[in-house]
């Protein structure tokens, strides 16, 4: 189940409501609205990320926005817990029994290692082609974090060009001093603009998706160790102890365990495994 991420969103208002403060605070707001400078700032630095970036990646921007505000990882005690079940589950009734289990898993990673192992597939062959999967998958990752990094590095610079579009229009214009203000103020306004998008948007969204990469891809190093496991008839409770060692040392708390079995209830297959 997808769940929101508060913290992003807590960022973005937060920064907004305290930089539309520092406006208000200031005088008159509305002197930091320019289309202009919009134009030149956001659909100067939009234009360079569609020619920096193909068709391919760009499609899928959308998709990769919602990574950074919504999350659906599972929790890794919980995953612990399913690993625990399924390897009781194999012991007790063979490898073949977890054929059902495989398609009611909901991660397609996870699924898929649980039926090559159900196939009988060797260990080695399982390691190589869940590995690929997951060289490919951060490859995926991180691109999308290079559409957001790099157009949080272009927003400056085109607030810069903006800057001196506003300069050479302010020096073109030094025999009206009425139009000195206007030009001026384009080139301030775009330097202000990209400095925005870059630094409190574009880059910590690029941070947030390297932080959603970096958690999921110690979920499927997990899910690898734990199918090798099974496959290899591993004992459950070793097995548990295998997977705890990913995580922090409070959460391998065998107390903490206790607790986080018993916010699971019976266990992820409930009482068919």
């Amino acid at each position: 189940m997808r769940r929101l991420d508060a913290m992003t969103i807590i960022g973005i208002l937060a920064g907004i409501g305290l930089l539309g403060a520092a406006l208000v605070l200031g005088g008159n707001p509305g002197l930091f609205w320019n289309v202009r400078s919009l134009m030149v700032t956001v659909g100067g630095s939009l234009a360079a990320i569609l020619i920096n970036f193909g068709f391919e990646e760009m499609k899928n921007v959308f998709h990769t926005v919602k990574q950074a505000f919504t999350t659906d990882l599972m929790d890794p005690r919980e995953l612990i817990q399913i690993f625990s079940d399924l390897a009781r589950k194999a012991r007790r009734e063979g490898l073949l029994a977890l054929e059902d289990d495989a398609q009611r898993l909901d991660d397609p990673f996870f699924a898929k290692g649980i039926q090559l192992v159900v196939d009988a597939m060797e260990p080695e062959m399982i390691r190589e082609i869940l590995e690929t999967d997951m060289a490919f998958m951060a490859q995926r990752h991180e691109i999308g974090q290079r559409i957001f990094k790099t157009w949080g590095n272009l927003a400056p610079a085109f607030g810069m060009i903006g800057t001196l579009i506003g300069l050479v229009q302010m020096l073109a214009k030094l025999d009206r001093p009425e139009a000195l203000g206007p030009s001026m103020a384009l080139a301030l306004i775009t330097t202000f603009y990209g400095a925005i998008m870059g630094y409190m948007l574009f880059i910590p969204l690029a941070g947030k998706l390297a932080l959603r990469s970096e958690q999921e891809m110690l979920l499927k190093q997990m899910m690898l160790e734990g199918i090798i496991a099974i496959q290899s008839g591993v004992n459950p409770r070793i097995l548990e102890e295998r997977l705890y060692s990913f995580l922090p040392p409070k959460l391998r708390q065998s107390k903490e365990r206790e607790e986080g079995r018993a916010e699971v209830g019976e266990g992820y297959f409930g009482s068919r495994v």
